[in-house]
């Protein structure tokens, strides 16, 4: 059933094809203020971010306060990282914290239990363009929504090359409420990030992209907006229905603007950029107060979870001590960081929250599915859902042949690996585990 908006929401400009419907599980997202986890220990990875690793600027036994620089790296693709708590530098180990065989620098900080800030943060004096990219890049963020690309080399354009900024609201993953609550509850910080961002890079169009399962939130924003409609006069609110993977950045622009961005094209090729809202809050917020990107929201939810919630958690913070602050019923079969679509599950609970993460799932047995693959019946149920127009079953058995190049010519980079044909499919073959192990191949 359509979505009956309010005055000054507006539909879509054009619907995808494909996708799925699925429980939205959105129950986290009750609490004005959130519950704040105060971790003894944290251990901070150099390099949450797409890039180049950070190196440390601090050496064991150094005394540390919150928001205080910690690592940096002089490449143009990084981002700066900064202490989550108070307290002194214990060790600088190299460590594989995923266990997926490659290693990286962890800087561990005991807390003194105090969080004192430090005391050499100031609020962002920005005259010029150049100022803006320098404290964007001084604010430590990266995309929040997943991605982890450094924001500042996001918003690194040239004159006139973008002309909609895109806050990309739609949250489409079962569980998380990340976005919702920033969006109900840090909607100032959004907008003044979106207005600055639209002044300094000249940008003169903005749009809020939001799916029609988060009303509360669009009202809100609305009645903001409305309040002060010659300060954001520029910017609207586009509600999009709430099928999943609707919050992927190319059919966000698509819904939103029309616009198609080809493969192997960045979204400022077709003249748009899109932030996570989340990002945009925290960009809101470092412009506001100074204080760079330490701390992440992250869903806390599943079977196992005895209080699902929404958890403010110091970056480095170890998912252990996250799921005992939440609480759980019982011990958890399938512990994932992100979502159930898009998600990875994880083998250990001591490996640390950073920057781009958005929720720890703690699930018991009956709220998953493992099942054995059998032959493909040919339904071609995972063609209708796909969202990028490809057709999986063919790249998958191309991928199986080798025909590598041939999996490519008809597509395989243009596959977000949505996992929208994995849901669909009867007969329970991982496509996209074929399709990311054919990415993978020269």
């Amino acid at each position: 059933m359509k979505t009956k908006l309010s005055n000054g929401l507006a539909d879509p400009v054009k619907i995808n094809r494909g996708g799925v419907r699925l429980n939205h599980q959105k129950t986290t997202n009750f609490s004005e203020k959130l519950a704040a986890l105060s971790p003894k220990k944290v251990y901070i990875p150099l390099n949450m971010h797409i890039g180049a690793e950070c190196k440390p600027t601090v050496k064991v036994s150094d005394q540390v306060k919150v928001g205080q620089l910690i690592a940096d790296s002089e490449a143009f693709v990084s981002s700066p990282i900064h202490a989550s708590i108070s307290g002194i530098i214990k060790s600088i180990q190299i460590a594989d914290i995923n266990h997926s065989g490659s290693t990286t620098q962890i800087i561990e900080i005991e807390s003194d239990g105090k969080m004192t800030p430090y005391e050499n943060l100031t609020v962002p004096q920005i005259n010029s363009r150049e100022d803006f990219l320098l404290e964007v890049r001084k604010s430590g963020l990266v995309g929040l929504g997943g991605a982890g690309f450094p924001t500042s080399v996001k918003l690194t354009l040239e004159d006139n090359e973008v002309d909609i900024l895109i806050a990309n609201g739609a949250e489409c993953e079962p569980y998380i409420t990340v976005d919702d609550y920033k969006m109900r509850f840090c909607n100032e910080d959004i907008l003044d990030a979106m207005r600055a961002i639209m002044k300094w890079l000249g940008i003169p169009n903005g749009i809020i992209a939001i799916e029609d399962n988060k009303m509360e939130a669009a009202n809100i924003l609305l009645k903001k907006l409305n309040q002060e409609p010659q300060k954001y006069a520029d910017i609207k609110i586009v509600i999009m229905n709430s099928v999943y993977p609707k919050g992927m950045e190319k059919l966000v622009i698509y819904n939103t603007t029309g616009r198609i961005v080809p493969g192997g094209k960045l979204p400022k090729d077709v003249g748009c950029v899109v932030m996570n809202t989340t990002s945009l809050a925290e960009l809101g917020k470092y412009l506001r107060t100074g204080m760079p990107l330490v701390n992440k929201s992250i869903t806390v939810a599943g079977s196992a979870v005895s209080n699902p919630q929404n958890v403010d958690v110091p970056i480095g913070s170890l998912i252990s001590d996250l799921l005992a602050f939440a609480g759980l019923k019982d011990k958890p079969d399938l512990v994932m960081m992100g979502g159930p679509m898009m998600g990875i599950a994880l083998s250990s609970l001591e490996n640390p929250v950073l920057k781009q993460n958005n929720a720890i799932l703690a699930m018991l047995r009956n709220e998953f599915q493992l099942a054995n693959e059998s032959n493909c019946i040919r339904c071609a149920k995972c063609i209708d859902v796909c969202p990028m127009q490809l057709q999986p079953t063919s790249l998958v058995r191309a991928i199986k042949k080798n025909q590598i190049e041939q999996a490519k010519n008809d597509g395989l980079l243009t596959c977000m690996e949505c996992g929208s044909c994995d849901y669909i499919c009867p007969a329970k073959i991982p496509l996209v585990q074929y399709l990311r192990f054919g990415k993978k191949q020269k």
